[in-house]
């Protein structure tokens, strides 16, 4: 049993979480102490927001690890945040706040530790699988998701032994399955100046503002909602809204495209890791258009459509996670590692 620190960093917020850990076989057991939410702007650096919780959270009996993770890239602990003037150093951070071991870790590493941490409760199943399958020590796991950007990573071990392996999978090239998605490589080549698409032009919050912008431009010039949407404060989030409850054709044609392309990519990660003990779907889109995804099961078509390998995808669980904070679970997870 330990008691860390776990923060989740980023340029508008700042949450901390104080959390005893147990370890139940393979799976941590997480217990909430106290939990405090910060606005980053307010102060120069992470140190006296960390001061202030630890004051404010009361607890005599010390914290020896503390892992945060970062909305930006993280290089040897150390992390220069994009949409903030902080810039942050593990070894510096561990000498000012006097914990033992600080551990600064990309947002999207601790969402695919936070997966260790989650309960049936807190997933969605969109594929079961032989039960057996999650006892095969040596299977990774994988995670992607999809949000501001198209997050992807992987996990090896077990227990305290678990490593989370980031990639850069959401650049990876966009391949067209279909006329109508070679019709948007090419809008997005032409309508942006590029010289390739990744996948994460397409499967992402923006992503989604993007096939709308297509459909608009060159299949829905004559309809008369053609452009509606562009105008909302959040054109993702009415894009997806107006396709859940079927009031706007082009927003339900765009979010046809987009989870078909969600599934596509959810499919190649599987196909390149062959996750046997689960396939998790994270990022802030999944768990709100649950309901898309099982619309005429596009999702998990476009998922096992690989053709002669596509059996195999057949044998690997595949879970949405519906906890909004897993990237808290991953950082109280990631610190208790070397304890």
């Amino acid at each position: 049993m330990s008691v860390v620190l776990a923060g989740d960093i980023g340029g508008t917020k700042t949450i901390l979480r104080l959390v005893k850990v147990t370890q139940d076989q393979d799976c941590p057991q997480l217990k909430l102490l106290h939990e405090q939410n910060y606005p980053s702007q307010d102060y120069p650096d992470l140190v006296p927001i960390v001061k202030a919780f630890l004051q404010e959270a009361d607890y005599s009996g010390g914290v020896a690890r503390a892992c945060f993770g970062i909305a930006g890239p993280v290089v040897n602990n150390s992390s220069q945040l994009t949409n903030l003037s902080w810039s942050l150093e593990g070894n510096r951070l561990a000498d000012e706040l006097t914990i033992e071991a600080v551990t600064l870790i990309n947002d999207f590493a601790a969402i695919g530790y936070g997966v260790l941490g989650l309960q049936a409760e807190d997933l969605y199943v969109l594929q079961e699988a032989d039960p057996s399958q999650k006892q095969r020590s040596d299977a990774p796991l994988a995670v992607l998701g999809a949000g501001t950007g198209l997050g992807e990573c992987f996990l090896i071990g077990r227990g305290k032994q678990t490593h989370v392996g980031a990639t850069e999978g959401g650049h990876s090239d966009f391949a067209p399955r279909t006329p109508l998605e070679f019709d948007l490589l090419d809008y997005l080549k032409t309508s942006q100046s590029l010289k390739r698409v990744s996948v994460e032009r397409v499967v992402s919050g923006q992503g989604i503002v993007s096939i709308y912008q297509f459909l608009c431009d060159r299949h829905f010039q004559t309809h008369p909602n053609t452009g509606k949407m562009l105008a909302a404060e959040t054109p993702a989030a009415a894009i997806s809204n107006a396709a859940l409850d079927e009031s706007d054709e082009i927003s339900q044609k765009t979010m046809e495209m987009f989870v078909s392309a969600y599934g596509a990519e959810a499919g190649n990660l599987a196909l390149k890791l062959l996750p046997y003990r689960g396939l998790y779907i994270a990022g802030g889109i999944a768990a709100k258009i649950l309901p898309l995804l099982h619309r005429n099961d596009t999702f998990m078509t476009a998922y096992l459509d690989k053709g002669r390998v596509s059996p195999l995808l057949k044998e690997m669980p595949v879970e949405v996670v519906l906890e909004p904070k897993v990237g808290l679970i991953g950082a109280a997870i990631c610190a208790d590692q070397d304890v």
